[in-house]
């Protein structure tokens, strides 16, 4: 359940009813936007009158939710959630970011090679792989530790913000210094870890599973933002399909439903989702006029020797010439 409270009520009057409805054994959620302010209601609200409520003064209406989704639900929070990622980047909301970096960090050269390349060519965010989830146990699985250190030292020479995967909730303390935290979609129905996550107050990169609904991956939010961290961002990264052209079917209607039901930014990986490099620029430019708040982009400097899926990362030249097609055609979609 919502309440949504007149614009002239009083600070003190909003006060008086939120003591009344915790007092009920209820949570509340409040958001407070341009035009009105919004009580959401958390837990079993079927002993509320919601006639007697509704027949308040400083109420406008009151509107039952069915899903169960509710504090990523937009009805709870009508504006757009921006994501404060820190050094002036900002995600949602009409900001725009792209981040991008290599598949894996392999080396100290290639990262730092490749963070100055990107950020040159307009990424507001390092993206980079230290502890990698492989379907084959044989493949690189990343530098782990090392790998998060190689990218605070790219960070601290390039000024870009990071985000990197965490598999373990054991690895936590690792991702101290971790601007964003990415919760890969092998993780995305990983419970214990969203819970965990809840806990901390920085931003999460939240990716849709291979084969999970939209519902599913909102519900996933759901379990961050129940532990108190609302700093979330949705990540459609592609679906399991029964195609085989590309490595996933990426569901760019994702992004339209998403912003419809939730006010959490919603940002594309055109790179996991189609897993050729060739097909990157046309499904980026798709996304961008889709509505996302953002791109993850693959980048190396030497795709074919890349220990991690060069076959879908970019060259630094390349790169350049999505982030210049994309800033174009996002000046084109504001005017």
């Amino acid at each position: 359940m919502i309440i949504v409270i007149k614009k002239d009520s009083s600070e003190k009057q909003v006060k008086n009813l939120i003591s009344w409805i915790e007092s009920q054994d209820l949570r509340v959620h409040v958001s407070t936007g341009e035009y009105n302010t919004v009580i959401g209601l958390i837990g079993d609200t079927s002993k509320i009158d919601a006639d007697l409520i509704e027949g308040l003064d400083i109420v406008e209406s009151i509107k039952k939710l069915s899903e169960s989704y509710k504090k990523a639900n937009r009805k709870f929070h009508p504006d757009d959630t921006v994501i404060d990622i820190g050094g002036g980047v900002k995600i949602g909301g009409g900001h725009f970011s792209i981040m991008a970096g290599p598949c894996s960090v392999e080396s100290k050269e290639q990262l730092t090679s490749i963070a100055t390349s990107v950020k040159e060519s307009g990424a507001t965010v390092l993206r980079g792989g230290a502890f990698k989830p492989r379907t084959s146990p044989y493949d690189f699985q990343g530098l782990k530790a090392e790998g998060i250190q190689l990218l605070l030292e790219a960070k601290k020479q390039t000024g870009l913000p990071i985000v990197t995967e965490i598999m373990n909730i054991n690895h936590l303390d690792l991702f101290e210094n971790v601007d964003i935290i990415q919760v890969g979609a092998r993780n995305m129905q990983n419970f214990d870890l969203l819970k965990e996550l809840g806990g901390t107050k920085k931003p999460i990169l939240l990716k849709r599973g291979l084969a999970n609904t939209l519902k599913e991956l909102l519900m996933s939010a759901e379990y961050i933002m129940a532990g108190g961290n609302e700093n979330i961002i949705l990540c459609e990264r592609g679906i399991r399909s029964f195609d085989t052209f590309t490595r996933n079917t990426l569901d760019l209607s994702a992004v339209p439903m998403l912003k419809e039901y939730t006010h959490l930014p919603v940002i594309v990986d055109p790179s996991h989702a189609t897993g050729i490099s060739r097909l990157v620029k046309p499904m980026s430019l798709a996304a961008t006029a889709a509505g996302a708040d953002g791109l993850i982009i693959e980048v190396h400097n030497d795709p074919v020797h890349a220990l991690c899926d060069g076959a879908q990362s970019l060259t630094p030249a390349q790169f350049k010439e999505v982030a210049d097609k994309v800033f174009k055609l996002r000046k084109v979609i504001k005017d």
